[in-house]
């Protein structure tokens, strides 16, 4: 476990309204597949925490001690269903060293006029109001706003030009929410979009096939021209139909996103945010590594992917169709496609396969945890046992001694008035003798 952190928490400076609410928990960096991530946790169990579970969140006071022991390296806010803000996250656009934030920062910051903090990193904003998103996007390039199922750290290193409290934003947040999130990318807004995702989406940008460069809007053309274009744009407008669930239509489009891609988890990552499949499961985080929902898609249907699409094939369109049939897993049981060998291939196995794997892969961690809980609890009921006999032992001390001291205490009351009742017959015989 990390004991170290960028900075103490300016607690005296973080609204009232935020420290009244118990959606508080704590958070330590991890690395995962050579990146470091953020990962919640439950202040004083150091268990893993969960932005869509209350059980594990906690008030501030608890969630500060925590942070305050060095056993965690900051502290964040759980947004929810049940409250009234919204946060807008401005990643890589403040310089460190001067302070100064970017233009569309600035402009965002400005519009917005609420409480507004910098970043762990010092190289971000977090603005938080009173309001609701006005549209069904949450993120482009480096502007993202949630209001449910996700977690802010949170620094209080305030912004001093803007208000000390969460104001009532609705009208603002449309403006913002239209000018930088729901309007349409262009194909050059694509092409200018970092390859890295944000805390939410993976970062690494590999690629199975470095010969694959389509640009987002090509690839999306080229993918709905392709003999198993119909699928893909149902899947594309979020249509679920001929699936069991929306986990493995999310791990179809995905597949063929790896395909068309040449398995760029940014790439890939990107392209599903703008489906319409996209929904807030996909940035929360279902694993005890700190993994969202998303990016563990992701990395198991590029997994899955054997072959991508290669665009100097002699038969493009040809070798595209087949592949992607292959290794996208889409459609029903019962649809089949056959691949140029003339062996048939199931259109579900490989989401099938994916999805009851990622299935198994939680409930085995769930069995860990619940193995691990069990243990603690067990070594705990020893200890308190060992305690209590101890206590017993002593307690059974402390009777002997209380007896042995009232049995002494009988003796010499005994004694006491055995040498009273002599000098009183002694008197007496005295006395007598006197009289005679």
């Amino acid at each position: 476990m990390t004991k170290t952190r960028e900075k103490a928490v300016q607690a005296h400076t973080i609204p009232e309204t935020l420290i009244n609410r118990e959606q508080w928990i704590c958070w330590r960096r991890q690395e995962r597949d050579g990146k470091t991530t953020k990962v919640p946790i439950v202040p004083k169990t150091g268990e893993y925490a969960s932005a869509t579970d209350p059980e594990t969140w906690r008030p501030f006071d608890e969630a500060l001690e925590y942070l305050e022991r060095g056993d965690a390296t900051g502290i964040g806010f759980v947004f929810c269903e049940d409250d009234p803000f919204v946060g807008i996250d401005l990643d890589d656009c403040r310089d460190p060293e001067t302070g100064a934030p970017s233009s569309a920062a600035r402009t965002i910051i400005v519009e917005l006029d609420s409480f507004t903090e910098v970043s762990p990193s010092g190289t971000g904003y977090h603005v938080i109001v009173r309001g609701s998103i006005p549209g069904d996007r949450s993120r482009r390039g480096s502007v993202e706003m949630y209001e449910t199922a996700r977690f802010f750290t949170v620094t209080g290193d305030h912004v001093d030009a803007t208000p000390a409290q969460v104001g009532e934003r609705t009208d603002a947040l449309e403006v913002v929410y239209n000018e930088f999130i729901g309007e349409t990318e262009s194909r050059e807004e694509s092409e200018a979009e970092p390859q890295q995702a944000s805390e939410s989406g993976p970062t690494t940008g590999s690629r199975c096939n470095q010969e694959v460069t389509l640009e987002d809007e090509e690839l999306l053309e080229r993918a709905r021209n392709a003999s198993n274009g119909e699928k893909f744009d149902r899947l594309w407008r979020g249509s679920t139909a001929g699936y069991e669930s929306q986990s493995e239509a999310d791990m179809a489009l995905c597949c063929l996103l790896a395909f068309w891609t040449g398995g760029d988890d940014a790439q890939v990552d990107r392209l599903f945010r703008r489906s319409g499949l996209l929904r807030d499961k996909w940035n929360e985080v279902h694993y005890n590594d700190g993994s969202t929902y998303g990016e563990k898609t992701v990395e198991r249907a590029i997994a899955s992917t054997d072959d991508v699409y290669n665009p100097s094939s002699e038969n493009e369109t040809s070798t595209a169709t087949q592949r992607a049939q292959v290794t996208a897993a889409q459609g029903t049981s019962s649809d089949r496609s056959t691949s140029t060998t003339g062996q048939t291939v199931g259109g579900t196995d490989g989401a099938r396969a994916a999805y009851l794997a990622e299935k198994n892969q939680l409930l085995s961690e769930r069995v860990s945890d619940l193995e691990a809980t069990i243990e603690q609890k067990d070594d705990r009921i020893e200890e308190l046992e060992s305690e209590n006999q101890v206590l017993r032992e002593e307690l059974a001390t402390c009777k002997e001694q209380l007896e042995d001291r009232d049995q002494s205490s009988a003796i010499d009351n005994a004694e006491i008035a055995d040498d009273a009742n002599s000098i009183w017959n002694w008197t007496k015989r005295l006395l007598r003798g006197t009289d005679e």
